[in-house]
């Protein structure tokens, strides 16, 4: 059975890469949606590598000697993990564990904003034209969030989203602060708040960050199938 080990190794890692990417949206947890086909190329390979793997021991009437997979076996363990107990997609801890990372840019001007209220936002777009936007596009326009909760120890709260490039390694986050409303949801739970902005601070310094929301309403909502933005 040992001899076997290898291709059992290459089957449990191509599954979990196949399960996540093509049956389901798992992977949204961890890349981003172009990432997608190369995953399941990726798990196609990696199956059909353990296939003829199986066959090639399986053929083989010679003696392995004792030379078994040893410690390739523990690599098992992070594919039956991912095949069985996907883990969940960042969230709180991840937001808080990172300083406030935020774009290289200087204060310029936005395109114009749709008409009508309330306009749907990423947070990435609302923390851009709150901090650098000269014309302060925002100013007077009711705005629609999503993202999920997070909390400061001296009882702020904020609507935080995750944004990546490519994918949840390299993340950075995006968050508001609201006020006008009670944050009865804990962390990670995931609403639409809607409001409109509310300045401070002098543009593009450190005192504009993070922006600030007066919330007109708070809705709790489910997760998006896609939980971060594009940045």
């Amino acid at each position: 059975m040992r001899r076997y080990g290898p291709a059992v190794l290459l089957l449990l890692l191509g599954g979990a890469v196949l399960r996540i990417s093509l049956f389901g949206e798992l992977y949204l947890r961890y890349v981003q949606p172009g990432l997608r086909p190369y995953l399941v190329v990726s798990g196609v390979v990696l199956v059909v590598l353990g296939v003829v793997a199986g066959r090639a021991v399986y053929g083989d009437d010679g003696d392995d000697g004792g030379h078994g997979p040893g410690v390739a076996w523990l690599l098992a363990l992070p594919a039956l993990a991912l095949l069985l107990f996907p883990p969940p997609a960042l969230g709180s801890y991840s937001a808080e564990r990172e300083a406030a990372e935020r774009a290289a840019q200087g204060v310029g001007t936005f395109p114009a904003l749709p008409s009508g209220d309330p306009v749907p936002l990423t947070l990435g777009e609302f923390t851009s034209r709150a901090i650098y936007d000269s014309e302060r596009s925002l100013k007077g326009r009711t705005v629609r969030l999503t993202g999920f909760v997070t909390h400061d120890a001296d009882g702020s709260w904020y609507v935080t989203r995750l944004l990546v490039s490519c994918c949840a390694a390299d993340a950075t986050t995006a968050k508001v602060e609201i006020r006008d409303a009670d944050a009865a949801a804990p962390d990670d739970t995931w609403i639409t708040v809607t409001g409109t902005w509310h300045p401070e601070g002098e543009l593009g310094s450190d005192a504009a960050w993070p922006p600030v929301l007066d919330a007109e309403s708070v809705e709790r909502v489910e997760q998006p199938v896609n939980p971060y933005e594009k940045r």
